[in-house]
């Protein structure tokens, strides 16, 4: 049983943080007009990966200590010079400094995003395909490289629906693996994997409308979680919305709560 203390949300926190770094570095090799940066604050990171972009945001702030007025100032600073409202994504284990003072300074809450874990041990003499059985019909594999952009094409369907045309600039982060379901012969679902110290990380998964509630989500899960175990990794973690299907399908396959994270910005002083 893991307990979900300071020590297991800084693995976690960590590896959140990584990818979005990755992406903001994906994302500036292919649109560098758009400057994407980042910068080290309060032991996580401010990123900037252009105007309205989810990864435009802190994370990982306040989980090695208090966190000084000044490093607050810094992070605000940093967003302040690129036109935005400070955005973070607060961990409940941060330290109590943090928590007081982005009260006082007026944040707000925008959204709220569970976090999930499950360990990836040695589990007896259970057999991989016991542990990750198959889903009848579903096959899925780690995309072949000139498969690029069949995985975008499905991903962003997924998400949008089959008749809404993809953006030019959805971007593969750095250091993860894209992965495609395939129903009935046919590209059905997406997902990405990532690794940063030992700890694995489900995102981007997505089933294409007409082909929900076939076990697409479940197969995408359980290809990755046995590759992540074979590479050593002994934790892995997926970010899912309150009470969303992809909620009740990592708890199926053994994932628990962690905590829950919320997303906070500053808002208009004058208002």
């Amino acid at each position: 049983m893991l307990f979900a203390d300071l020590a297991l949300a800084q693995r976690l926190e960590a590896a959140e943080a990584q990818k979005y770094l990755d992406y903001a570095a994906a994302r500036g090799r292919m649109h560098p007009e758009l400057a994407p940066a980042w910068e080290p604050i309060a032991g996580g990171y401010a990123v900037y990966a252009g105007d309205d972009n989810p990864y435009s945001r802190a994370i990982g702030l306040g989980l090695h200590g208090p966190v000084s007025e000044a490093e607050i100032a810094r992070m605000e600073a940093f967003y302040a010079g690129r036109g935005l409202a400070p955005e973070l994504s607060l961990c409940p284990l941060a330290d109590a400094s943090l928590v007081d003072a982005l009260g006082a300074r007026r944040y707000r809450i925008q959204m709220f995003m569970h976090t999930w874990v499950r360990p990836l041990l040695d589990e007896g003499r259970m057999t991989k395909d016991e542990r990750w059985p198959a889903v009848a019909g579903v096959t899925v594999r780690q995309i072949h490289p000139d498969e690029a952009e069949l995985w975008v094409r499905t991903a962003w369907h997924s998400f949008a629906g089959d008749d809404v045309a993809p953006p030019d600039d959805l971007v593969i982060v750095a250091h993860a693996t894209c992965w495609l379901a395939w129903l009935d012969g046919k590209p059905a679902g997406a997902g990405m994997l990532a690794i940063h110290d030992r700890v694995a990380e489900l995102f981007g998964t997505s089933t294409r409308p007409s082909c929900r509630s076939r076990g697409v989500q479940t197969a995408l899960i359980h290809a990755r979680m046995a590759a992540a175990a074979a590479t050593g990794c002994d934790l892995i973690a997926v970010h899912t919305d309150p009470g969303s299907a992809s909620q009740r399908n990592v708890e199926r396959v053994g994932f628990r709560l962690a905590y829950t994270k919320v997303t906070i910005r500053r808002g208009d002083l004058t208002d």
